[in-house]
């Protein structure tokens, strides 16, 4: 990678033994590495067992999970916010496992649309409920840099599943807690 990024550099015109440039194909191959580890990470690796037995029948809702990905149509980062919401059907997942599956999908190369129904998917898969809500916000670089230019516009997608889907009270008690509370 490091030498496909020496070839960028040059093709844009730049000087590569410029002091300022020297290391920055190495550096920028490792960010690149970095910024797409999820490549290297599996639901189940990553879940790690955190499944627990509950008798819990409630919306358990993660909100303002930060997100960082790349578009994979420019390869620009978009950056924003994933809201989780579940209702247990025997079994809680851990904490923190929610974050770490919302990183383990945007740190790969993604379109948005895409990113919010692996994360609700992934999480009906591991907890074995079909009653999952997604809801991701975010700002595009590939919007905000180039092309139109626009600073201030957010995508949101939502994916929702079962009874979030089907039922009207459902959804709309977790889109009220995601809004509300903070």
């Amino acid at each position: 990678m490091k030498e496909q990024f020496e070839a960028i550099i040059r093709n844009i015109g730049e000087d590569l033994t410029r002091p300022g440039l020297v290391d920055t194909p190495e550096r920028a191959s490792k960010a690149m590495k970095y910024m797409t580890r999820g490549y290297d990470q599996d639901l189940d690796t990553v879940v790690n067992g955190a499944i627990f037995p509950s008798d819990n029948r409630n919306i358990v809702v993660v909100k303002d999970i930060e997100l960082y990905s790349l578009c994979e149509h420019h390869m620009l980062p978009f950056i924003g916010k994933c809201h989780v919401g579940y209702i247990p059907n025997g079994n809680v997942i851990g904490l923190s496992k929610i974050a770490r599956i919302v990183d383990m999908y945007a740190r790969r190369l993604q379109i948005q649309e895409t990113l919010t129904a692996e994360i609700a998917d992934s999480i009906a898969k591991v907890t074995g409920t079909n009653c999952v809500a997604v809801v991701v916000e975010a700002k595009h670089l590939c919007m905000m840099m180039r092309g139109v230019e626009k600073q201030n516009s957010v995508m949101l997608t939502s994916t929702m599943l079962g009874s979030f889907r089907k039922n009207q009270a459902t959804r709309e008690e977790f889109l009220s807690l995601i809004r509300h509370l903070n």
